[in-house]
């Protein structure tokens, strides 16, 4: 419920954004290459981390962000290209519930 400080309203946010927070979808395992891995859907990350997600040339950090280095080292070994992952990207945001090209740090996302 709204209250008043010194004649600014305060509006606590907490049960809603817990309430979007648990509406979120469930993190997706992939597999490529016989290459697995999880993946949370991308509006559960930290702030840090969608900022970076939106910009492919950042993919590969973030991934190793969630993943480790040794997840990513196994996709390098497993010949990972460029456009794998763009499909990796594109399939993650729509498992995320995100459109194409919508912005991660957005105020609507």
């Amino acid at each position: 419920m709204p209250s008043k400080t010194t004649g600014t309203e305060v509006v606590d946010l907490n049960s809603l954004a817990q309430q979007r927070r648990d509406a979120l979808p469930q993190p997706t395992t992939y597999n490529l290459f016989d290459v697995e891995f999880t993946l949370p859907p991308i509006k559960a990350l930290p702030f840090e981390l969608q900022e970076r997600v939106g910009d492919l040339d950042n993919t590969v950090e973030v991934l190793k962000d969630l993943l480790g280095r040794d997840k990513v080292q196994e996709m390098y070994k497993a010949g990972f290209t460029f456009g794998d992952l763009e499909l990796i990207a594109q399939e993650w945001q729509k498992r995320s519930g995100m459109e194409p090209g919508e912005s991660q740090a957005s105020a609507a996302s």
